[in-house]
């Protein structure tokens, strides 16, 4: 008589994505990455742009922030943990006895002072009025100033790193933050036991161990071949800043995919998962989608489209491509360089314009077509020949991350006439973002790193039009995502690795990962005649962008520093970000 087998259950995984505006976690079947559920849970303090809202502490609403500010408040964090997690368990119908491991991943550079023991700043009540002892969001471009001084130092003392950056730092990185942070509050400055990416501090929440992880180490703290600009840098910087790195930044490197601690007790009853699992080292958003993808292989670049969009690669050799945002030694997967390059508006572009240029008729007609003003004006431009609409603009609206790495620019549209329609300009729009990611790719070609099929993920693969126009103007395969949560899925390909179910990220990958082929062609006829719009395009990015060239225009800094200062001066604070030594907020040093 046979002796029947007692079948295993199945085993999962958590992923868990933080975003700009909310966190949403994940269920992963470990055995073939299946989506069991997942559950969503919206920053309660959302972004803190113009004011600081309401906290635990009386009177610290309304106090006004100086242009370029993005603040966060660190509980919202946490209260994914409480919410977005139970959620998806409960979607999913899993037991959670079930569950191996947890990973997050974050938005980058996002910074979080903390004391020694990782409690927030703004948690103090003594700091809670003070905008510097809050979570610097990814895109708080207010340190330009101290950027453009590390990038100028840098190139006068021939610092090596540099070049890993593609020439420069920036404004929203670890080091040109931190150095803000000294210069315009000196208070909370010295207040600040650990200087902690966000990607890293959820971590310590979950697993009650501070790990640095290996990516936003690498990208966004300038640690290249095991170390850190030296003290003498800094140094030159402001004697105060001396000791950033080692009083501030520096701590254990963990590397992608690796244990970095397990789930404490604590972190067991916000999530309701059990005590003792893997919780997995930290990784950025878009690093952690190219596994999910399946695109890890040199050659596959990845670009996760959302309010902006980051582009990921991995190559075999280390090659110096002038305006990456970085290039990182196992950035991406263990064993290959992995490289950063990025436009740091593209979805915000369309929001922007949707939300402050549509007339009403529009919003009308959308409604009675039952869609979205997005997909009506995006109904009405794929009606157009390419070039009809006879405009081209400039996708630099939050800034030119790659290849120009400056914030400083704007957006800009030429060819507007008294005939221009709503929907013509949405369209120059979508196109002037995929000149923006041609730019990049032509630039990793010329250094040496080549670019045989662009993967999309994130929440704008839905736009079919984008993704033929961004297939024609690169004249590349593009393959998508087969996922709508691919940070969070590669999230939990990473926790299922950390938990010791595969050898490694590439492994994993190939069997949780999942990506739709050359979903888009380039058309010849049509690539041609984006060709002769991209061409006037690389000329208004050269004229406006390339001020080191003759006959550039500076002209948007100037426009920046005017509105940066008439901005200032109503708001009664000192402008942040041009030099200026302080910020005249209420219990903040001047």
């Amino acid at each position: 008589m046979a002796v029947e087998q007692a079948v295993q259950p199945p085993s999962y995984v958590i992923g868990v994505d933080y975003g700009t505006l909310s966190g949403r976690a994940v269920v992963v079947r470990v055995s073939d990455g299946a989506e069991m559920g997942s559950g969503v849970h919206e920053y309660s303090h959302a972004v803190m742009d113009t004011a600081l809202v309401a906290g635990p502490f009386e009177g610290t609403a309304g106090l006004p922030l100086p242009p370029e500010w993005a603040l966060q408040v660190p509980s919202d964090y946490v209260d994914v943990l409480r919410t977005a997690v139970p959620a998806a368990l409960l979607a999913a119908g899993v037991d959670p006895a079930d569950v191996i491991g947890i990973a997050t991943d974050f938005t980058a550079c996002t910074m979080v002072p903390t004391t020694a023991d990782g409690t927030p700043l703004c948690e103090l009540e003594r700091f809670a009025g003070r905008p510097h002892a809050y979570v610097k969001l990814w895109k708080h471009h207010a340190a330009q100033a101290q950027a453009d001084r590390i990038n100028a130092l840098a190139h006068e003392r021939g610092e090596q790193w540099i070049s890993r950056y593609g020439g420069l730092i920036s404004s929203e990185w670890e080091f040109a933050k931190g150095l803000q942070l000294l210069e315009e509050d000196p208070e909370v400055y010295a207040a600040t036991d650990h200087w902690v990416e966000a990607a890293d501090w959820i971590v310590w929440q979950l697993g009650g161990v501070y790990v640095r992880n290996a990516c936003t180490a690498g990208y966004k703290g300038i640690y290249q071949d095991g170390r850190y600009p030296s003290t003498e840098f800094l140094e030159a910087l402001n004697p105060e800043f001396a000791g950033f790195v080692a009083d501030k930044l520096e701590h254990t490197i963990g590397r992608l995919g690796e244990v970095a601690g397990t789930l404490t007790a604590k972190a067991a009853a916000w999530t309701g998962l059990p005590e003792g699992i893997a919780v997995a080292v930290g990784n950025v958003d878009a690093h952690v989608t190219a596994p999910a993808a399946q695109a890890v292989e040199p050659g596959q670049m990845t670009a996760i489209m959302g309010t902006s969009t980051c582009h990921v690669m991995n190559g075999e050799e280390l090659h110096e491509v002038p305006g990456m945002c970085g290039v990182v030694d196992g950035g991406i997967v263990s064993g290959l360089w992995g490289y950063e390059a990025g436009q740091s508006g593209v979805g915000d572009i369309f929001g922007w314009f949707v939300d402050t240029a549509v007339p009403g008729s529009y919003a009308q007609a959308a409604a009675d077509r039952d869609q979205s003003v997005h997909e009506y004006l995006t109904d009405l431009a794929a009606g157009q020949e390419i070039g009809e609409h006879g405009l081209v603009a400039l996708d630099w609206h939050s800034g030119n991350r790659s290849v120009l790495v400056d914030h400083e620019l704007s957006g800009l549209l030429v060819g507007q006439t008294l005939a221009t329609r709503p929907e013509d300009t949405y369209r120059a729009l979508l196109e002037a973002t995929a000149f923006g990611t041609r730019t990049i790719v032509e630039e990793f070609q010329r250094a040496g790193v080549p670019v045989v099929e662009l993967v999309v993920a994130g929440g704008l693969l839905k736009n079919r039009l984008l993704m033929q126009i961004y297939a024609d103007v690169t004249r590349l395969p593009l393959s998508t995502i087969d996922s709508e949560q691919g940070p969070a899925l590669g999230s939990a390909i990473h926790a299922a690795v950390a938990a010791g179910a595969y050898p490694d990220v590439r492994a994993a990958a190939q069997v949780m990962g999942r990506r739709t082929v050359a979903a888009y062609l380039p058309i010849e006829e049509n690539a041609v005649r984006y060709d002769e719009l991209f061409a006037l395009y690389s000329g208004l990015h050269d004229h406006f962008g390339r001020l080191e060239t003759p006959g550039a225009d500076p002209v948007m800094h100037r426009l920046k520093a005017i509105r940066r200062e008439a901005r200032s001066l109503r708001a009664g604070v000192a402008p942040s970000g041009t030099g200026a030594q302080g910020v005249a907020l209420e219990g903040v040093p001047a």
